[in-house]
């Protein structure tokens, strides 16, 4: 299935918003279309429930063991998509004030699901989409990861604990995979000023936040369990698109 085939579909409704404002956010159900335009998810509930095999983040410069992570660097040029050697995730201070400024080495996430559907599905939607963004990159570093932030009796889930930031890249896709048990972790989009352009909650599997992170910061709020003597949960899949240079 090729670019020109999907494109004017993947970018009625997605593509304008992105290009007026510098972000959009997506309904589960449109989403899902959208995804089975470029390929199937057949795997989708096994892949979704991967995210019971994340390693805690012991990154976290605040202490807090709240958040559970894997992640991926794949390439998308000329040949298909592919995974690139295993690499640490970096951020400069500018884009995070808290855990900013070193190399950061998380457990891979399993590479079965690079022959699976679901995240080439995912992944190729994103290409395809961001390249018609910017139709004049000819190849992407892609990052991907698996995030779980978990709320406890008395202890909120940070899932930005940073704050609202750039992610320092092009763009970003943020995939609702579940939640369960928790309340709030709404979505805030600002201006580079802080003026707040728009907010949302992703609420159902597959809603989603496509984010210009050149024109735009984002945040999401802190998550609190509703029932305290039951897990509580929010987990995404996070995708971001840097052109190489």
């Amino acid at each position: 299935m090729s670019t020109e085939e999907t494109a004017p579909a993947l970018l009625a409704t997605v593509e304008p918003e992105l290009r007026r404002v510098g972000f959009a956010f997506v309904a589960g159900t449109t989403m899902t279309a959208h995804l089975a335009e470029c390929g199937p998810l057949d795997d989708w509930a096994d892949f979704a429930a991967s995210w019971n095999d994340l390693a805690v983040d012991t990154y976290m410069a605040d202490q807090g063991r709240y958040r559970r992570r894997r992640h991926g660097v794949y390439a998308a040029d000329a040949a298909p998509l592919r995974r690139e050697p295993a690499q640490p995730h970096y951020q400069s201070l500018e884009y995070n004030t808290l855990n900013g400024g070193i190399a950061r080495w998380f457990e891979p996430i399993a590479p079965r699901w690079d022959a699976g559907s679901s995240l080439p599905t995912v992944l190729r939607y994103c290409q395809r989409l961001f390249g018609a963004l910017a139709p004049g990159v000819a190849g992407w570093q892609i990052e991907v990861h698996q995030f779980r932030i978990e709320a406890r009796a008395g202890e909120q889930g940070l899932p930005t604990p940073e704050g609202v930031h750039r992610d320092g890249v092009d763009f970003v896709l943020v995939l609702l995979v579940a939640r369960h048990n928790i309340a709030s972790g709404t979505t805030t989009i600002h201006q580079p000023d802080g003026a707040l352009l728009g907010r949302f909650t992703l609420t159902a599997p597959f809603d989603a936040a496509l984010v210009d992170d050149a024109r735009v910061c984002h945040g999401v709020t802190p998550v609190e369990a509703v029932d305290a003597a039951v897990p509580a949960y929010r987990d995404v899949l996070v995708v971001t698109f840097r052109a190489r240079p």
